[in-house]
């Protein structure tokens, strides 16, 4: 077959006949791939202008719909993504990682999308800030999305997951993407974005696709656009300079050549849990994807007095995985991407063997179940050893993107630092130790060099995701030679294709910016009481003003009696007068919150369906016996949960004494329905 590109609405074949795909495993031909005559101005055109339009019209929760309904559809059709994934050399384990993984990706940010995201076309970042004395002139960051196009450039390992990682916090955003995904496995990626195409879920414009070269793409990039890239540091390097790139100031994120590290600590030895544990670790990072990932164990940083025992245990581990097709279910590890990869992975052994020992594999005779390895991209594990790692250097520099990894002996923590330090950044670590002293500090001493770090011992292996597990909750990505950028990382992924911005103004303008009501700003105190309005009839700044009520020695007594609660400062008057903070004996805080609430409460049955959670509580300051409470509630920010019957509202809740001074404020959570919910309930 011959892949399209997916242009301004429409597939589009290339000009020419392009370049040849081939199978990993036996060298087939599988696809022809060519973007020649794609308009690629045009396509950033129509991302800008029909694309990003049409997903600003939708709120965060809305986006975040369109992507659970995405990962339900492509779930789906994912028995066709997995058929086609044994082209690329991965077995099923492999393309669950990718396709699976993917997938889950997409949930993952729709659920984050929905739970900490307002349902709004404006992100609130923080609290306001109050930068004038009487409150007038008050300060709050807002993101809203970029309006340009975000270019996606990804590796050849993932081409599901590589595309939806990206994909996912770009359109929770409300920012169009042009994919572009390596060559060697577009197949694959063309194969997923046609089934997304085919849903009808995105709106026009929301997600086009380049299948071949990106042509002359980079020349009409503008300020607004956001470049994501993942592959080699070189390309990455060559895209960052260009003129285009350097005098728009294009956001430019990549994810570049990593040579990451698994440390086994100094009580890990033979026999002990984690010892086993890290042999198995190294194993899987060695052989999953044919060690083709971008966080697969490098450098394996062991004791040097257990140097020998990991050599032995890697060879004996790596001796018993079972190479051949990836269909078949009893091999272990598949093939490399392309022979062009095979090849490469060859040379760049040889560059490691000058100053490293080869101690297992690196042989061009091995066995295949089910393949013939020449014809195939089929590679056997090579484990390396170099006696004086401190002092070596192209196992610090060269990276062989397949099954290698090298042994590479300390003497103390602060060498295992110090080497971990040579890889010069990476993607992820990992901590093999009982010892969390231990871990403490080869963490605190490698960290700024890591953009993720696992710790891994007895008591959470099981749980564990691995050391190699990119998660859509924690950012991907590593300073240095690992490109300097991050992805994922919840919901600071999507703020990745936003706008920060400072707005300054009144309390009640930006208020109306962000949908949240700020001190300061107006309130609306009327007959009703918020607490008698539905969701759709409750407006920003309502307001109820309580009356007073004196607080009692007998109720600070009866409090503690009731709650069990008998803090000194609450019973023992001679103990709380030695307490630099009170004069005697003071209310508990919780008494105080609980008596707001008896003040500000409409008690009958009515739209607040219930109390879900406080926010923020601070105690500014005590309260004596004698002294009066009074609570001033206002609705500060709503949001609705679409088909729920009930909205979420939080109100903000201000607790003040006799004298009108502050002595507790935080924010009360409630779910009130909606008006055809209160409508239901009440017929």
């Amino acid at each position: 077959m011959k892949l399209q590109n997916f242009a301004e609405n429409s597939w589009i074949e290339g000009d020419d006949e392009g370049k040849k795909l081939v199978s990993a495993i036996d060298g087939r031909h599988v696809a022809d791939i060519t973007s020649i005559g794609v308009d690629f101005g045009g396509m950033l055109d129509f991302a800008r202008r029909v694309g990003g339009t049409n997903l600003r019209e939708f709120t965060f929760h809305d986006r975040a719909f369109m992507l659970k309904a995405l990962a339900q559809y492509l779930m789906e059709h994912k028995q066709e993504f997995y058929d086609l994934s044994t082209e690329t050399g991965a077995t099923k384990s492999d393309s669950w990682v990718d396709i699976d993984g993917g997938i889950s990706t997409l949930f993952v940010y729709s659920s984050k999308g929905r739970r900490e995201m307002p349902n709004d076309k404006v992100y609130l970042d923080g609290p306001p800030e109050k930068i004038s004395r009487e409150g007038t002139f008050t300060g709050q960051h807002i993101c809203t999305p970029r309006h340009g196009a975000a270019v996606h450039i990804n590796a050849y390992n993932f081409p599901c997951w590589g595309m939806l990682e990206k994909l996912a916090p770009a359109l929770l955003a409300g920012v169009p993407a042009i994919v572009k995904p390596a060559s060697s496995t577009a197949y694959l990626t063309e194969l997923v974005v046609r089934r997304i195409i085919d849903s009808g879920i995105l709106p026009d414009g929301a997600l086009q696709l380049i299948c071949g070269g990106v042509g002359d793409l980079f020349d009409h990039l503008e300020c607004q656009d956001i470049v994501a890239f993942t592959g080699s540091k070189g390309t990455a390097e060559m895209l960052q300079q260009h003129p285009r790139v350097i005098s728009e100031s294009v956001h430019f994120t990549a994810e570049t050549d990593s040579l990451n590290a698994s440390i086994l600590g100094p009580d890990a030895t033979p026999g002990t849990p984690e010892f086993d544990l890290f042999i198995n670790e190294v194993t899987r990072e060695m052989t999953s994807k044919a060690g083709q990932k971008c966080t697969a164990i490098r450098r394996v940083i062991a004791p040097a007095a257990m140097a020998a025992d990991v050599v032995r245990a890697l060879s004996s581990a790596l001796g018993k995985i079972r190479i051949g097709h990836p269909a078949n279910k009893d091999v272990d590890m598949g093939a490399l991407a392309s022979h062009g990869q095979r090849d490469e992975v060859r040379e760049r052994i040889a560059q490691l063997a000058e100053e490293a020992d080869i101690v297992y594999g690196n042989s061009t005779e091995f066995e295949t179940i089910d393949a013939d390895a020449e014809k195939g991209s089929f590679f056997m594990p090579t484990l390396l050893h170099c006696e004086r790692p401190l002092s070596a250097h192209a196992v610090h520099s060269v990276e062989a993107f397949g099954p290698v990894s090298t042994v590479l002996p300390y003497e103390n923590l602060d060498e295992a630092i110090e080497l971990a330090r040579l890889g010069g950044g990476s993607l992820a670590g990992s901590i093999i130790t009982n010892d969390n002293a231990v871990a403490r500090e080869l963490v605190l001493g490698s960290a700024a060099w890591h953009g993720r770090m696992v710790v891994i011992n007895r008591h959470c292996a099981a749980e564990s995701t691995g050391h190699g597990s990119p998660l859509p909750h924690l950012v991907h990505g590593g300073p240095g030679r690992a490109g300097g950028g991050e992805e994922l990382g919840g919901i600071r992924g999507a703020l990745h294709y936003m706008q920060r911005t400072a707005i300054q103004g009144s309390p009640a303008t930006l208020a109306a910016i962000g949908n949240r009501w700020i001190p300061g700003g107006t309130e609306i105190v009327s007959d009703v009481h918020p607490f008698r309005k539905t969701f759709e009839q409750l407006a920003l700044g309502d307001t109820v003003n309580t009356d007073e009520r004196v607080i009692t020695l007998e109720d600070i007594d009866h409090f503690a009696d009731f709650t069990g609660d008998t803090f000194y400062a609450h019973t023992d008057a001679d103990a709380a007068a030695k307490n630099p903070f009170f004069e005697g004996r003071v209310a508990h805080g919780y008494l105080i919150v609980s008596f707001a609430a008896g003040l500000f409460v409409d008690p009958d049955f009515g739209p607040v369906l219930a109390n879900y959670g406080v926010d923020d509580l601070r105690f500014a300051q005590p309260v004596n016996f004698g002294d009066s409470l009074r609570v001033r509630l206002t609705c500060k920010q709503k949001t609705l949960r679409e088909g729920s019957g009930y909205g979420e509202v939080r109100w903000d809740t201000k607790v003040t004494n006799q004298d009108n001074e502050v002595v507790a404020t935080y924010d009360v959570l409630t779910m009130v329905a909606t008006d055809e919910e209160w409508r239901n309930v009440n017929a």
